[in-house]
């Protein structure tokens, strides 16, 4: 009887822990595998509530964040601290997820031990190194450090075949992110925080996160005027925007006038997942809502010059741009007439996780090849 097949899983922020929960819940629950999940504390307190959402926890946290750490540092603290993990316990294939510091260091550490990555949402490229920043140079790098690529459409597949990346390497899966988010929602809803608490039931809403690290300072203001303005001219819309824990993307949401706008604190997962279900539409430069938005059926405005995550542009989504005049004529149009777009998930359809995990099995000679997820 074969061993089970040792796996470390390395997550540091809220996306990486959502959308990796699915997986490593497979894999814990599977005799092929044994999992172990190691936290690097990147965004350390809403990490430990999303996977909390999913009955995980970290069986370690490196704590690696420090007040005011340049990214450099960040990187710095995050391969030494996995490597010294990895020197006391070597898996068999370490996975990371996405395109963040945490998974650029791991992915970095576990290279140069000799041990092979695994790569969650492989193949996701903008085409512009500095949008978003850093996270197209990360996840171009991660991609050429590992061996298995989990890929969650047919687009990202082609991506990292036009890359040079061995056909027999790539399996498509979905996004997890879809598995999490119909996880969650079928949890039962607990009582509404007291930020959303007192949100008019009869009353338009309109989610707009903004966290961008491009987007600090003046596209930030600009994008806030925008919102302004847009706000004045569709008086019936209430704006709700949550807070990061970044003070960089939180001090301009300041002195935003209320009756239009409702500021919120970092919102747990579950409960931003409820707020956005029930939204006219969207607006953000989140790279993840772009993916959770048509999931819930949601119409999107992304505010960036340009997406990783084209597939769902044109029926679910618009590219919108950072000129605050455009920005406000878009968010006009769509409070005016929002469209509720129909037809298939473009990220997934749920079973994700399950084709991850199945992928895994392949690599390791232990189960045939999965069904690629078509979109």
């Amino acid at each position: 009887m074969r061993r089970p097949l040792e796996v470390l899983a390395v997550v540091g922020t809220r996306p990486e822990a959502v959308k990796a929960a699915p997986v490593v819940w497979r894999l814990r629950r599977d005799p092929g595998f044994r999992v172990r999940l190691l936290s690097t504390g990147q965004h350390r307190e809403i990490l430990v509530g999303a996977l909390a959402a999913f009955g995980l926890r970290p069986d370690r946290d490196l704590r690696v964040m420090r007040p005011r750490q340049p990214l450099n540092a960040l990187l710095t603290a995050v391969i030494a601290g996995v490597d010294a993990d990895l020197a006391l316990r070597a898996p068999d294939l370490l996975l990371v997820q996405g395109d963040t510091t945490s998974a650029l260091g791991a992915a970095l550490a576990a290279f140069h031990r000799g041990i092979p990555v695994a790569h969650l949402e492989a193949g996701l490229r903008s085409g512009n190194l500095r949008s978003p920043e850093p996270e197209e140079m990360n996840r171009i790098v991660v991609d050429r450090l590992s061996c298995v690529f989990l890929a969650p459409t047919p687009l990202a597949r082609r991506r990292l075949l036009s890359e040079g990346i061995a056909p027999s390497a790539i399996y498509v899966t979905g996004n997890t992110v879809v598995d999490a988010l119909q996880t969650v929602l079928a949890q039962p809803a607990g009582s509404a925080p007291r930020a959303l608490a007192g949100l008019p039931a009869g009353r338009p809403l309109a989610v707009v996160p903004l966290h961008r690290r491009e987007s600090h300072g003046k596209v930030l203001r600009g994008l806030i005027s925008a919102l302004r303005r847009a706000s004045a001219r569709r008086p019936e819309v209430l704006w709700v925007l949550p807070a990061h824990p970044n003070p960089a993307a939180r001090a301009p949401l300041s002195g935003l006038p209320r009756g239009r706008f409702v500021v919120t604190p970092p919102l747990p997962y579950p409960d931003f997942l409820r707020l956005l279900a029930r939204c006219a539409f969207t607006a953000t430069d989140s790279g993840g809502i772009q993916e959770e938005a048509p999931s819930l059926g949601v119409p999107f405005l992304v505010l960036r010059n340009v997406t990783e995550r084209p597939e769902a542009l044109g029926r679910w989504g618009r590219l919108a741009g950072v000129e605050p005049r455009a920005v406000e004529e878009a968010l006009v149009r769509l409070a005016a007439r929002p469209p509720r777009p129909r037809g298939p998930n473009p990220f997934g359809d749920g079973r994700a996780a399950a084709r991850a995990v199945a992928a895994l099995k392949h690599w390791a000679g232990r189960g045939p090849r999965p069904r690629a997820f078509r979109g």
